[in-house]
């Protein structure tokens, strides 16, 4: 683990590569799981107040979630996370042309909206663990992501890279660039 500031990141972060492939998952992260996409409480209240704006383009099925629980829920781990349908899909996803997608972000690009999606999704595949006084950034492997290592791999992008603009997004651009430059004085020390 690498200390910056009250955050621990995972050597995975700055060692494994992966690059989000998603003409080869078609989004099913957004899709499969158990539980819904983490939220921190500002967020279930950002989605509340911009549900009218991305109403029309959230699924019948979804909709009748939301009418039923809300945009959230707290998960058997007492966690804050999306409603879900069917105990897999995200409230907030939609298909085209058989890809899954976010209707929140759908709505972001539009610039209906200056919230992007949940940080726990925009961050994905790191994964946080919150504690009292620090926060752990932790790599989720996941078989649904297999291509995204291996277009990862095939780029040499590692994690911290491809999620430049989440994590600065979560923790600011000094962070981030300390982040690269212990990553890169690590990267360093491993070569033969």
């Amino acid at each position: 683990m690498i200390q910056i500031d009250d955050t621990l990141v995972s050597l995975d972060v700055i060692e494994k590569e992966f690059l989000c492939d998603i003409s080869q998952c078609n989004g099913q992260c957004c899709v499969e799981g158990d539980s819904g996409a983490p939220l921190e409480t500002d967020e279930a209240k950002k989605i509340e107040e911009i549900l009218p704006i991305i109403w029309n383009d959230i699924p019948e099925k979804s909709k009748a979630i939301i009418n039923q629980q809300g945009v959230s829920y707290i998960d058997e781990e007492g966690d804050l996370v999306t409603s879900i349908v069917d105990k897999k899909e995200c409230v907030f996803a939609y298909f085209e042309k058989g890809v899954c997608k976010c209707t929140i972000e759908k709505a972001f690009r539009e610039g209906k909206t200056d919230f992007y999606k949940p940080i726990s999704c925009h961050l994905y595949p790191i994964r946080i663990d919150k504690y009292d006084t620090f926060e752990a950034l932790n790599y989720h492997k996941w078989e649904v992501c297999k291509c995204a290592r291996i277009l990862g791999a095939k780029n040499k992008l590692k994690i911290y890279q491809f999620l430049k603009e989440p994590l600065i997004r979560k923790y600011g651009e000094d962070w981030y660039n300390t982040l690269c430059e212990v990553a890169e004085e690590w990267n360093k020390q491993k070569q033969p």
